[in-house]
């Protein structure tokens, strides 16, 4: 019977582990000759042994001649074919086989319980062991037998998984778990391992222990079963600390021969209690089944009883059983379905993009279950119930969607392009890819790409040194090679295609230079390259340039180190030679990521059809340029950018910076802004010539109109006849505008380059608010707080704003105002000549409006004066221009200018009585009583009485009132009219009372009038020459009759037309209003009388009206 100890362990693996076969008895002879007990039980681990390894061993002792070939056989192996293959087994070597055919990379362990893709193993192949532990570590299995010390150090395990700190990782929980001493009772017994683990408590749950068992097979683990039921596409925490414990402390492990080994050496009494014991320890859970299978048994004619021996969980695999790492695949499926439902939703794009990192992973691993998961993830790809609806109504997948799409096919493209799939293997990949692609819902590509992928099968080139194939399809298989863990076939593959490229670039030099004279004269060509390789769907030179990079990665751990505040940093890079036979054996894989980089961003090519393709070439090179910058440039990195610029500026219509290019070429903004600052250090003049080169932007400039093109919706009108139509032209011309502004600053002093580069502005860009940020820009890098001004930069600034404002004069733009304060302050900055310049142009520059309130009186301000120092003659110099600026403007716009023209020429006599001028001759015109009445106030202010009333006269011509306005803003202006005339006597008020009589028809106005005027005497404005009689008016006569007569006639005729529609609930309203009109009405001697008849004719008319009525008579009798 086993030990007492091993009752511990797990009843039976889990119920479908493809470990499982069948065992016939063998012959006594067969496995332990007869006669040697050492056989039976000899060597470390016997029946009676607690240790798995035999005697320890010095660590730098070489293995043994058994462990090196039980090593190859566990891993290549099944064990039924070690079985079938020797007669004779020896049990030694049973137990060498056992222990080596558990996984001994750590690395296949964290890839099963962790979404972190570990950049750094790219070039690992399966059969590398991963770095030795640190010192005091545990040796991994795979290092000599009994060499392993029980330390807890946690070797790989603790990086693994630390790339992105994810502490909350299956694999980071399963290391704690395991240093924190959780796991015990592991046991393993032929190819099934078990043990328990324990949670330990928190604040809110009980310490809980799991029982975990693992069945393996030729290093893989086959199946796992965790008593936490565990729902994930990953292994729980504690099968990680369980596997990693057998990994790490294999001396510790208790180890047993398969138990139908076991059972072998017994004999029937000892079967009989073995049996009876172990259904008495476990009867509630096997006596049902106990029985059933002794039933069977006894039955000759049971199946049971037809089949040679009996099945052995613990025996290892069968010769037919797929050798493969246990995937949950309906984890897997509902994974995937969870996260495609979820949308748009923060997360679940990165939860899939994670997923797809892992099957980069599993490929890399030369793992088969790389394919399988893709199958999977591929299903409910082609399942996501969003195609139907998006195919129904007529509309594109989302652009996070569509991303998710191109890394399915890129990923696919990895694995048919796998240099070791069988053809039979790819042919089934095709096939059922095909017939994805036969499925209506299956989505298009989106993108002009020139070919297909040809020769999609093809094996690899036979050229060792150059590559005759689509370049895209070439790189693909780069890519292959990476993701399959052959990283020096991929450099091998990328160094040959590098060598095309270049031979491809000196042909089409050599074209040129035969075409040059032609192209040159047209200024365009029809000659470029179809297919873009950025934004490509293969990626081909992200692809090329990640080969190359990570042969000269230092930090190889991982693409980024993180640090104890999580924070990363750069990849550092060293210089690698190239591998014999290249073309140049001094160069470095460095050299030539830069060299690849810089001739895939620079070539031509058409821009791609629809929104999504256009966003992408976007994209890639901002990912390209990203990567670039990583880059660290010593002087031969330096001399290959040099040598390329120079290259890409004489590679005529193949060359995106060549001198002649395609109308609809993609533009090279971006790209040459890198180049320039990479290379300005180095070679100024080669970096400007470069940049200055990539300012054009021809599908603007071929056919751009007179008017803003700020929007990229305004391309339909700039191009009506364009196909296709681009997107992206909004973030193209704010990058043309960065590539401006980063030239401006680095020209800062130079007068010959600033010069030039804005003439380059102001050919190539064609969008005002993009000019004008850049003179903002300008502006600021010229004027710094804490140093002095720059005069070239600062005039740069000065020419930019002025070109915005011719653009944008005769069309409307929502920050004019903004636009025209700034180059004010910006023509002040300058000097007092530039405001003189723009006092004397303003025609050309500004609306009369924005003339004479803001340019004319910012210019005249005693805060500029202030800020100039200006002299006397500089001082008159500039408020003569401003008036000559008013009047001119007054002349144009005499009801938008015709008071700030006063205001302006207010301190010179002859300009101000023009100014005046113009604004009575206008008076008759166009202009408002509120502009009158403006001018009129401005006018008194002033101390010009007589004029403020004439032009208020002729307000009030222009004025209408009617009953119900009582609260028309032009009350007051009235109000304030009719008391000026007061003021200046009799007269004038004589003539503004019938104006007033005219225009006003609200009796409340109008008794508001009478009342202020029968108050104080007239004339009291103290105007020289008159003299004040000092008697207050009367009513009865002239000219105030005539003003009553029509305040009460107002009275009469505003309650008539109030009383047809009243409610009752303005009743008391109504009678308030009759008081005030009893007031007026008994002002005359007679009045009483007329208030009496017009209450008498109200009771007449509006009888009908009883309670309204019977309310006036309780007021009024």
């Amino acid at each position: 019977m086993a030990e007492g100890g091993e009752r511990e362990e797990l009843l039976s693996p889990p119920p479908v582990s493809p470990a499982k076969r069948l065992c016939s008895w063998p012959s006594p002879q067969a496995h332990h000759p007869r006669g040697s007990p050492g056989a039976a039980r000899g060597g470390a681990g016997g029946a009676g042994s607690s240790c798995l390894a035999p005697g320890a061993r010095p660590h730098l002792q070489p293995e043994s001649l058994l462990d090196c070939a039980a090593k190859t056989v566990a891993e290549k192996w099944a064990y039924e074919r070690v079985e079938e293959r020797f007669e004779r087994i020896p049990e030694p070597v049973q137990r060498r086989i056992v222990y080596w055919s558990f996984p001994r990379n750590e690395r296949e362990i964290c890839m099963y319980s962790s979404f972190q893709d570990r950049g750094g193993a790219a070039g690992s192949s399966p059969a590398e062991e991963g770095p030795p532990p640190p010192p005091g570590a545990a040796a991994p299995a795979g290092s000599a037998p009994g060499a392993a010390a029980a330390g807890t150090s946690p070797g790989l395990g603790a990086g693994a998984g630390a790339t992105g700190g994810g502490e909350g990782l299956p694999f980071r929980r399963g290391i704690r778990l395991l240093d924190s001493g959780s796991v015990e009772n592991v046991l393993q017994v032929g190819f099934h391992l078990s043990g328990t683990v324990t949670e330990p408590a928190t604040a809110s749950e009980p310490a809980m222990t799991y029982k975990v068992a693992i069945s393996f097979d030729r290093c893989k683990i086959t199946s796992v079963t965790c008593g936490c039921g565990n729902k994930d596409i990953f292994y729980c925490a504690h099968v990680v600390a369980l596997s990693l414990y057998r990994i790490r402390k294999p001396d510790q492990v208790k180890l047993r021969l398969p138990i139908s080994e076991t059972l072998f050496q017994m004999n029937r009494d000892q079967l009989q209690k073995f049996i009876q014991y172990l259904i008495t320890a476990h009867h509630t859970e096997v006596l049902p089944t106990a029985q059933k299978l002794a039933d069977e048994i006894l039955s000759s004619n049971s199946e049971i009883n037809q089949v040679n021996g009996a099945p052995d969980p613990t025996a290892g695999a069968s010769i037919d059983d797929e050798n493969c790492w246990h995937l949950d695949e309906e984890q897997v499926k509902e994974q995937v379905k969870l996260f495609l439902s979820q949308g748009g939703y923060y997360g679940s794009g990165k939860q899939l993009n994670s997923m797809f990192a892992k099957v980069r992973e599993m490929l890399r691993m030369r793992d088969s279950n790389g394919a399988r998961m893709l199958t999977l993830i591929t299903e409910q790809f082609m399942a996501d119930p969003r195609l139907t609806l998006w195919r129904q109504q007529g509309t594109s997948m989302t652009d996070k969607c569509r991303q998710l799409w191109d890394e399915l096919g890129a990923l696919w493209v990895c694995i048919i392009l796998n240099p070791h799939c069988k053809l039979e293997e790819k042919s089934c990949w095709l096939q059922q890819l095909q017939k994805w692609s036969d499925l209506d819902v299956c989505p298009l590509e989106d993108g002009n790409y020139g070919h297909e992928l040809p020769n999609i099968t093809n094996a690899l080139p036979q050229n060792a040194n150059h590559s005759s194939e689509h370049v895209p399809t070439a790189c693909a298989r780069v890519d292959a090679l990476r993701s399959h863990g052959y990283p020096k076939e991929a450099l091998r593959l990328t160094v040959a295609i590098i060598n095309t490229l270049r031979l491809q670039q000196q042909r089409q030099l050599e074209i040129y230079k035969h075409q040059k004279k032609e192209l040159l004269q047209r200024g365009t060509t029809t000659i470029t390259n179809l297919e873009g390789w950025v934004g490509h769907p293969l990626d081909p030179i992200g692809c090329l340039f990640l080969t190359l990079t990570e042969a000269c990665r230092l930090n190889d751990d991982g693409y980024l180190e993180v640090s104890d505040m999580n924070e990363s940093r750069l990849p550092m890079y060293q210089h690698v030679p190239v591998a014999a036979g290249c073309s140049n054996s001094n160069e470095s894989y460095l050299s030539l990521a830069l060299e690849v980089a810089l001739m895939g961003m620079g070539q031509q090519r058409v821009m791609p059809e629809g929104l999504y393709a256009q966003d992408k070439v976007c994209r890639n090179e901002e990912q390209l340029l990203s990567q670039l910058q990583e880059l660290q440039l010593d002087y031969e990195l330096v001399q290959t950018l040099r040598k390329q610029c120079i290259l890409l500026l004489e590679g005529g219509p193949f060359s995106g910076l060549g001198e002649v290019i395609h109308r609809e070429s993609v533009p090279m903004h971006t790209f040459a802004k890198y180049l320039f600052s990479a290379l300005l250090p180095h070679d100024p003049d080669l970096s400007y010539k470069l940049a200055l080169r990539a300012m054009r932007l021809p599908v603007l400039e071929n056919s751009a109109s007179a008017g803003d093109t700020s929007h990229p919706h305004h391309m339909v009108s700039v191009v009506p006849s364009r196909y296709p139509r681009w997107f992206t032209l909004g973030h193209l011309e704010s990058q043309q505008c960065e590539l401006a502004s980063t030239m401006l600053t680095a020209a800062k002093g130079d007068t010959l380059r600033l010069r030039t580069i804005l003439e380059a502005i102001q050919k190539h860009i064609h969008s005002s608010s993009l000019i004008f940020k850049l003179a903002q820009d300008a502006f600021k890098i010229a004027t710094p707080t804490d140093s002095s001004t720059d005069s070239t930069l600062l005039n740069v600034a000065l020419e930019l704003g002025l070109q915005v404002m011719r653009m944008t004069l005769s069309t409307l733009n929502w920050r004019r105002r903004e636009m025209v304060r700034w180059l004010v302050t910006c023509a002040t900055e300058v000097g007092v000549r530039a405001l003189v310049s723009i006092l004397q142009s303003w025609y050309t520059l500004f609306t009369p409006t924005e003339a004479t309130s803001i340019v004319a009186a910012t210019a005249v301000s005693h805060t500029t004066i202030l800020r100039l120092s200006l002299d006397y003659p500089q001082r008159e110099e500039l408020a003569s221009c401003a008036r000559t600026l008013a009047l001119q403007c007054a002349m144009k716009d005499p009801q938008s200018c015709a008071l700030s023209a006063l205001t302006l020429c207010e301190k010179d006599h002859i300009a101000f009585e023009a100014a005046y001028q113009i604004a009575i001759d206008a008076a008759a015109g166009g202009m408002t009583h509120s502009q009158l009445f403006t001018i009129a106030r401005y006018m008194e202010l002033r101390g010009y009485p007589l004029r403020a009333f004439k032009l208020a006269s002729l307000a009030m011509s222009h004025l209408n009132l009617a009953y119900n306005q009582d609260t028309h803003p032009a009350i007051n202006d009235v109000l304030w009219a009719c008391a000026l005339s007061h003021s200046l006597g009799k007269n004038e008020l004589a003539a503004l009372i019938p104006l007033v009589v005219k225009s006003v028809h609200c009796a409340t106005v109008l008794s508001d009038i009478l009342r202020r005027c029968t108050v104080t005497a007239p004339g009291l404005a103290g105007i020289p020459g008159r003299r004040s009689s000092g008697k207050l008016m009367s009513t009865d006569k002239a000219p105030l009759r005539q003003l009553l007569d029509a305040t009460i006639n107002a009275y009469i005729n505003t309650t008539h037309s109030r009383l047809t529609h009243i409610s009752p609930r303005h009743y008391g309203e109504f009678i308030e209003f009759l008081s005030k009109a009893r007031e007026t009405f008994l002002l005359p001697q007679d009045g009483h009388l007329q208030f009496a008849q017009f209450i008498d004719n109200l009771k007449q008319i509006y009888k009908g009206k009883k309670k309204l009525m019977l309310l006036v008579r309780e007021r009024f009798g």
